[in-house]
């Protein structure tokens, strides 16, 4: 699940990336490759393996995860197990009670505990031990084999040449032994002793897959035997071939798509990759078998494949007999209504063959002079068919990027014919389209502006506005709004007067709340 960035996809796009993130889990697909060439776990959470945004990565990496402040000492990455630094000859002080080494306390002490320790007998002090500080990373703390002198080998190859030697000196007795008491038959005798050896190797390597285990109780109970049935002298999927750019081994679903050996003989392939068993044999016939139980059960049917899987083949088998009934069937009824060309009687002999009484001459070279006539080749497709009263077939005329019909010059499919006049006509809405775009070209695009009256119509040219008067009604004005606000304030007295004069409209029209007015809420 690593990814380069956290960028916009689309959903077509997130859709291919969860399915690849599925195949590589699967094993289907290969693992994503980091900068540094590692494969990347797919298994590894998304919030994990995705970098922060302040890096910048542009490819998967997992860099961020590791310990960059951990300054590692490349040169001292063991240390020497078993080193000694200095032999004291008598007891120190802060030294172990129990040995009298300078090098742990008597807590840590790993000598056989003394019945008078080091400090008090002043005899028999041990050595001090080399002990180092390394800063180790991850792996190199876990290394069993850290420090380990390979020269200390030899001690055991010395331990199994011995035992070695000891066995071949036992039966060398025991051959010995019985030629004394025998006086004879050597070669029976050895041939005794050898298969009794081999006797006892085959029943060492007979239980070599032998797992035994115990069920249902802790110490005891019934036995279960467990047997590996791989044979072991079957070459592993992965060792056919070792080059590291040949198909890709998932080791998690031990799965290799690929043919790992594509380009060896035919005849010596017995591996072909897990794409082609899965789209072979029974594998194929268990596929469709899988679809056909989806399909039965969107369309109504109570099957499953893998709840009842004898119900869903039974099914499929019946589906299958249904189909091969039916195809018969069909097959049958169109053989009853138009005949069987196989079934009636031989073709005459001069149909066959091609015997007719019309006269043909060749030339030297077997080319026709005369007696039969250039027949022309056509296609499949009906020909010099036109349709709506056309004289030319549709695509005999092209302009502008466009296929059309020669004889009246129009691209639209499927129109009616209208010949010439429909040309002339096409041509005359051509130029009467190219004048009046030359026409607005040049006549000036000139705007009035027109000044809207009080009354809603356009305002005269002699109109004139008092300004005294025009203020007294915008304060006349807010009065009524004060009051249409507050009704305490309405006097009970009311004059009302049907003239209206201009500048009572005007101020009117100024105080008035626009609804597309963004600033109506200050007014």
């Amino acid at each position: 699940m690593a990814t380069a960035s956290g960028a916009f996809k689309s959903r077509a796009n997130h859709r291919k990336q969860i399915e690849l993130e599925e195949a590589r889990k699967a094993g289907l697909a290969p693992a994503e490759v980091d900068e540094d060439g590692k494969e990347i776990n797919p298994h590894i959470p998304q919030y994990m393996s995705s970098a922060p945004w302040y890096l910048n990565s542009k490819k998967p990496s997992l860099k961020h995860q590791r310990n960059w402040k951990n300054d590692l000492n490349s040169k001292s990455t063991c240390y020497d197990r078993g080193a000694k630094m200095f032999q004291a000859e008598k007891y120190r002080k802060k030294a172990c009670q129990n040995c009298g080494a300078m090098s742990h306390d008597v807590k840590s002490c790993m000598y056989r505990p003394r019945k008078v320790g080091a400090k008090f007998t002043n005899m028999y002090i041990a050595p001090d031990e080399k002990v180092e500080s390394l800063k180790l990373d991850y792996a190199a703390k876990r290394d069993r084999w850290n420090g380990y002198d390979t020269s200390d080998y030899h001690r055991v190859v010395e331990r199994y040449e011995a035992r070695e030697n000891a066995r071949k000196k036992y039966l060398k007795e025991q051959k010995i032994k019985k030629l004394e008491e025998n006086d004879g038959d050597e070669d029976e005798d050895d041939d005794g002793l050898r298969v009794d050896e081999a006797k006892v190797d085959e029943s060492k390597q007979m239980d070599f897959a032998k797992v035994e285990k115990r069920v249902r109780t802790s110490g005891g109970g019934s036995t279960g035997t467990v047997r590996n049935l791989r044979i072991r002298e079957d070459t592993a999927k992965y060792l056919l071939n070792l080059d590291v750019n040949s198909a890709h081994y998932d080791p998690k679903t031990r799965s290799m798509r690929e043919h790992p050996l594509p380009n060896t003989d035919p005849n010596e392939k017995f591996y072909l990759g897990d794409n082609h068993y899965r789209n072979s044999g029974q594998a194929l016939e268990f596929k469709q078998m899988n679809i056909h139980s989806w399909e039965a059960f969107d369309k109504g049917q109570d099957t499953h494949m893998l709840a009842a899987p004898s119900q869903a083949e039974l099914l499929y088998r019946n589906f299958k007999d249904a189909k091969a009934k039916l195809i018969s069937q069909t097959k049958d009824s169109l053989m009853e209504k138009y005949g069987n060309a196989s079934t009636e009687d031989d073709i005459p002999m001069e149909i066959l063959l091609g015997q007719s009484e019309r006269q043909v001459e060749y030339d030297r070279s077997g080319r026709i002079i005369k007696g039969q006539e250039v027949i022309l080749p056509k296609s499949r497709y009906e020909e010099d068919v036109y349709a709506n009263n056309h004289t030319s077939v549709w695509g005999s005329w092209w302009k502008d990027q466009q296929w059309g019909y020669k004889c009246c010059k129009q691209t639209i499919r499927n129109s009616y014919c209208t010949g010439s006049a429909g040309i002339d006509a096409a041509e005359a809405s051509l130029d009467l389209m190219k004048a009046n775009i030359v026409r607005t070209e040049v006549r000036p695009n000139k705007v009035e502006e027109k000044r809207m009256a009080t009354w809603g119509t356009d305002i005269p040219g002699d109109l004139e506005l008092n300004k005294d008067v025009l203020s007294n009604a915008l304060k006349k004005e807010d009065e009524l709004k004060r009051e249409e606000k507050d009704e305490r304030k309405r006097k009970y007295n009311v004059k009302y007067n049907n003239d209206v004069t201009v500048e009572e409209m005007e101020a009117y029209r100024i105080k008035r709340a626009h609804h597309e007015d963004p600033m109506k809420e200050f007014l």
